[in-house]
């Protein structure tokens, strides 16, 4: 099959198309893993982009499953320079083109990646629309056109079309914490069971009063696709529950927490995705390296005056990557401790102190 993906910049380029042919529109972003594409396939906070691998080589251990971060696809398309189709991986059950057409979603490789990645990190994140198929057959203007004809990803509500319907329960022994699902993943979750966290996962619009029934020792906001803008409810919790309970956040769930306290955020220019962002704990000097994926941050001189002291900053540009709040009882991270895909730096510091706080408080 071709494969056609047109830029707003004006830019059309052919490739192989794979997967299930269609046309999809979204903001193409690029990220830096050599290797979890499973994990970032099936990461909910890709949701509304399309996702281009830097990593010239995807699918050559195939597709086992068993590192899913979500029951589906999150990106709405996937870029890559090259698919292997033949892997001999003794987990993989499928390949990575049969898992795309299985779950609906269209790719393309063949494409020069390398150039796309250096136009992204020029110009900024893009608009962007992938035909693959016999739908392919459009015209430079048609692909193009259709890029730049779709909105913004600010002005969508991608958190409601991840977030759980129901809320669902992980039990355990320990503290009881309530996470509010923008769009988590698996791996958040595993890793908070792992230290015998007792869990309780609502949607993104669960009510204060709601969640005050589940009776818990903290809050817990968990990452997610798009503007924190759109995650009022999410923002109205953190505003009812500060002071009251323990609140602490992951990714979109730092910047919701810092929307809540009267701070502001902004959209980067091509946003982090990968596993390789430095981290500098600004307490110790140590710089740890992290895997992250968001399109937004904290402005951080809005944080003036709100009682938000920032702790972590990315060594490679300044933005935030750590906050707390000692009075209120708060902490996030920008970066995700659990990685998947990613190294492991910051995973047993951040659930193990969470996990330490939250019992300290309950003395």
């Amino acid at each position: 099959m071709i494969g056609v993906l047109g830029l707003e910049d004006g830019t059309r380029v052919e490739g192989v198309g794979f997967g299930a042919p269609s046309v999809v529109s979204g903001e193409l972003v690029f990220v830096t893993v050599m290797s979890g594409y499973e994990e970032a396939l099936t990461d909910p906070s890709y949701k509304g982009q399309l996702l281009m691998f830097t990593y010239p080589l995807m699918g050559n251990y195939g597709v086992s499953g068993d590192n899913f971060q979500s029951d589906r696809i999150g990106p709405t398309a996937m870029v890559c320079r090259e698919v292997w189709d033949r892997p001999l991986h003794h987990r993989s059950t499928r390949t990575i083109s049969n898992f795309l057409e299985d779950e609906g979603v269209p790719g393309v490789s063949g494409l020069d990646t390398r150039m796309l990645t250096i136009k992204i990190r020029s110009q900024g994140a893009m608009r962007a629309t992938l035909a693959v198929g016999e739908t392919a057959d459009v015209s430079a203007e048609d692909v193009v056109g259709l890029a730049r004809d779709q909105p913004e990803i600010s002005t969508l509500d991608l958190i409601s079309a991840v977030s759980c319907r129901q809320p669902y329960r992980i039990p355990g022994e320990g503290p009881k914490v309530v996470m509010i699902d923008l769009g988590i993943k698996r791996s958040i979750l595993d890793s908070m069971a792992c230290l015998g966290f007792d869990i309780v996962v609502v949607p993104s619009q669960t009510s204060p009063s709601q969640i005050e029934g589940y009776e818990p020792d903290a809050l817990f906001i968990s990452n997610g696709p798009g503007d924190p803008q759109q995650a009022a409810g999410a923002i109205e919790a953190v505003k009812h529950f500060a002071g009251e309970k323990p609140v602490y956040g992951i990714c979109l769930g730092l910047q919701v927490i810092c929307l809540a306290l009267g701070a502001e955020t902004y959209k980067l220019k091509f946003g982090h995705h990968g596993g390789n962002q430095p981290v500098k704990d600004l307490a110790s000097g140590v710089v740890r390296i992290t895997s992250q994926n968001h399109n937004f941050a904290l402005r951080p001189q809005s944080a003036e005056g709100t009682g938000i002291k920032i702790t972590q900053v990315n060594a490679n540009d300044g933005t935030v990557e750590g906050i707390r709040n000692d009075y209120l009882g708060m902490e996030a991270v920008q970066y995700h401790p659990e990685a998947s895909p990613g190294p492991l730096c910051t995973k047993e510091r951040f659930f193990a102190s969470v996990a330490k706080e939250i019992e300290g408080r309950r003395r």
